[in-house]
């Protein structure tokens, strides 16, 4: 009989061929959407769960609350050594240092070096425990002394082969910032893509204070270091959390320790708080959308089934005539949807693997990950592969059940007589729900592609506040002195180059960290914060910021005791003129300075903040960039001498530079993201839904056929009978806008208000996705329609 019912089930999917490719069609796209959506997040989820001991290992991090609460992901250099000595419930607990902007050089050749390298995110300073709590693969070398002592290395193999190009790099040396000699002590793996902590070289801990001003290892106040903890068996994290209570008391002022909070994380929730580039949030909205996609898949499976249910009638009725059961029939027709489904399964695993590099690629470029290999084959793995043969068998059942429990309701006596049936199908009221449900989707994601093209647009034309065209970068690696005058006298004389400033950082920075000062009182902070800028006297004119009151730095001042403050600090404090604070004294940074003029606001930081309270000082020791303006006439030569220039001056410092203007491009990284997925969801809605109407138009046309000859025989014109469609897809956009209109009003709103800088929703966004909706409508079914309108009525009228 299964013999049979797979003859049967074949040649009936071969006979509707044209209608079971596009119900193929429609079902591998939406499981592949999903399929895609699935596997990043389960990529996403896997990160850091490799590791030993995850049911006993802990991240430390801090909060700091002032005038807001500031959640960072560090925590105060001493407390990992602490928490070792003072409490035997602690099995082990070890901190790490990420390094930014270091070179790394091989030592030899004529110039004292013959390799250098600028590194940043891939290099830390860990200690001994770190392969305790981190599950590392070693290929040669002592876990347990490896990092012991100062001046120290551990590599991966590929950084060793990028260091000393595949020879032993065992006992060779390094140099750090030229100023340290590190001496390679062990070679391992290379740490897989999905963790967070993707170090290619561990320096050993113990170099730190040698590099460090004195007490900066004592410091409790400072932020610096990644604290991670690993209790001993039977131990409590609220006996850890009463401790980290203690040690904050203890070690820290009565007025500090107020405005600190330590608190506990598991080391699974790496990649999704604080530091994680995958919040849970965004990871359950994924998932939701992806079911979502599969859904609609489904519903146009079942609406393409139920649109064909008429040209089945007269078979399902001599089944039932000649004997078979309906459990006979909907396992017949089960068979088919389940055939279908292993068809759209094999064709949605080939779109998803063809469109996962470039997801991969997308991901690499955005969260600066271990170049992450997603692949289809993720679903051989026993958790994948449970999940996903789960979801093929929902989808039979979900695509293919409402359709045959429909089909199988035919009473014999009816379909084989001529009688109509539709109504024993149970009018298809769930059809059309499922139809509206789809313009509902469909509106949703055009409302949210509507919005989020507009808020991208309107921050591509923000105001900065400052000039940002045609100027260069040039990073200055810490911390060694910098030749700043000859360096800027040899960079003017370069043609093209306008002029030339150091600072910390642009006007605009991504660590744009809020810093305490005080103004009123020497001694007591003021209720909110300011933003730090290094400048020289020449920042100001190299980025147009212009002078509200008083005057700019002076070159004389060489002890970093001159400040700007922006306008909006000066309201903040409720000093009125502008100009009053003119002369006055802050403190800021440990240090007392005097404000010598107001500069007017400019924006410091995202978009999505407003316009915040900035301080420059007048602090060459803690510039880390050079900022050229290079004039439109700019010869191309001009770059490559610039470099030139630097490695004259520098030799042993690697050169990296970068246009301002993709600095501040790179402030829109993640809504240009959401973009991208946002208008591919949207595509794929819309093609799910003009499918579903399809399945719609052909179900009306066949089952008001009759209907259609009839009126056409008796004068109705086209156009009245077009009527007929459009009255019944107009209901279902109506009830579809009525749903999604208030929904993603509330939705894109919400999402707004993370905006300062943000448009204004208003009648044009309803407008528009109604306009939009009808008019992808009409497209689908206009054609389909009018064939049915102007055929022959004698078709419809002659006897079946």
């Amino acid at each position: 009989m299964l013999a049979h019912y797979l003859t049967l089930s074949l040649r009936r999917l071969w006979r509707q061929r044209q209608a079971n490719l596009i119900r193929l069609a429609s079902l591998s796209l939406g499981l592949a959407s999903g399929l895609v959506i699935f596997l990043v997040v389960d990529y996403m989820f896997s990160f850091d769960r490799h590791h030993p001991h995850m049911d006993r290992s802990f991240w430390v991090v801090t909060d700091i609350k002032r005038e807001s609460t500031l959640q960072t992901d560090a925590a105060p250099r001493p407390l990992a050594e602490v928490l070792r000595q003072d409490y035997p419930f602690v099995a082990s607990a070890t901190r790490l240092e990420t390094v930014f902007g270091r070179t790394l050089s091989v030592p030899g050749g004529k110039r004292g070096w013959m390799k250098k390298f600028n590194e940043a995110r891939n290099v830390c300073f860990a200690e001994p425990q770190y392969f305790d709590h981190f599950r590392v693969e070693w290929v040669t070398g002592d876990p347990g002394t490896a990092l012991a002592s100062p001046n120290t290395v551990v590599l991966s193999e590929r950084y060793a082969r990028k260091y000393f190009e595949g020879a032993d790099p065992i006992g060779r040396t390094l140099r750090l910032d030229n100023r340290v000699e590190l001496t390679v002590t062990g070679l391992i793996r290379n740490p897989p893509p999905n963790t967070q902590l993707r170090y290619d070289a561990l320096i050993s801990y113990a170099t730190l204070p040698g590099l460090e001003p004195e007490g900066a290892m004592r410091d409790w106040e400072g932020l610096q270091s990644m604290c991670f903890v690993l209790l001993r068996e039977g131990a409590s994290p609220r006996q850890l959390t009463g401790a980290l209570d203690a040690v904050r008391k203890k070690h820290l002022p009565p007025g500090k320790a107020a405005q600190f909070a330590y608190h506990l994380l598991p080391l699974g929730e790496l990649n999704h708080e604080r530091s994680g580039m995958a919040p849970r949030p965004v990871l359950y909205a994924l998932i939701a959308v992806g079911l979502l996609l599969v859904l609609a898949a489904c519903v146009n499976y079942i609406n393409l089934a139920t649109s064909q249910a008429l040209q089945r009638a007269r078979e399902v009725g001599v089944r039932k005539a000649v004997g078979s059961s309906r459990t006979q029939l909907i396992g017949q027709l089960l068979l088919e949807t389940a055939l279908l489904t292993v068809l759209a399964v094999a064709v949605a695993l080939i779109l998803a693997q063809l469109s996962l590099p470039l997801v991969n690629r997308t991901l690499a470029a955005q969260v600066e990950a271990l170049h992450p290999a997603i692949s289809t084959a993720d679903l051989l793995r026993p958790q994948s592969l449970g999940w996903f043969l789960g979801l093929a068998a929902g989808v039979v059942l979900a695509a293919g059940l409402y359709p045959a429990w429909v089909l199988s309701r035919f009473k014999p006596a009816q379909v084989l007589t001529g009688l109509p049936a539709p109504r024993a199908a149970g009018g298809f009221t769930l059809r059309r729900t499922l139809i509206a449900g789809q313009f509902v989707l469909s509106q949703l994601f055009l409302t949210a592609v509507l919005v989020i093209n507009a808020q991208l647009g309107h921050m591509q034309h923000v105001d900065w506040g400052f000039r940002h065209e045609r100027m260069l970068t040039v990073w200055l690696s810490p911390p060694e002195p910098v030749p700043y005058e000859q360096l800027r006298q040899e960079w003017l004389q370069l043609p093209g180059v306008q002029s030339v400033t150091f600072g910390s950082d642009p006007p605009a920075s991504p660590y744009n960290r809020p810093t305490p000062f005080s103004y009123h009182t020497a001694t007591e902070a003021e209720p909110f914060e300011t933003r730090l800028r290094a400048a020289d006297e020449h920042y100001l004119p190299a980025f147009g910021l212009s002078l509200v009151a008083g005057r700019n730095f002076r070159s004389t001042d060489t002890t970093a005791q001159e400040v700007l403050v922006t306008e909006t600090l000066v309201r903040q404090l409720g000093v009125s003129p502008l100009g009053a604070v003119v002369g006055r004294r802050m403190r800021v940074k440990d240090a007392d300075r005097v404000i010598v003029g107001v500069v007017g606001d400019f924006r410091s930081g995202r978009l999505n903040q407003p316009v915040l309270p900035v301080t420059l000082v007048h602090d060459l020791g803690h510039t880390a960039l050079a900022v050229l303006t290079l004039s439109a006439a700019c010869p191309p030569t001009t770059p490559a001498a610039i470099r030139r220039v630097w490695d004259k001056a520098l030799p042993d410092r690697v050169y990296k530079a970068d246009r301002l203007d993709e600095l501040l491009e790179s402030f829109l990284g993640m809504e240009r993201l959401l973009a991208g997925f946002v208008r591919t969801f949207a595509l794929l809605a819309m093609a799910m839904s003009c499918v579903g109407l399809y399945g719609l138009v052909t179900f009306m046309a066949e089952s008001r056929a009759k209907e259609i000859g009839v009126r056409r025989v008796l004068g109705a014109r086209t156009a009245q009978l077009l009527w007929l469609f459009g009255r019944e897809f107009g209901r279902l956009i109506i009830l579809g806008f009525l749903v999604a209109a208030p929904l993603g009003w509330w939705l894109t709103e919400s999402w707004l208000q993370q905006y300062a800088y943000r448009i204004t929703l208003g009648v044009w966004l309803p407008a528009a996705t109604l306009g939009l909706t009808v008019l992808v409508t009409a497209l689908t079914v206009l054609g389909h329609a009018l064939r049915a309108a102007v055929a022959n009525p004698v078709e419809y009228l002659r006897v079946q």
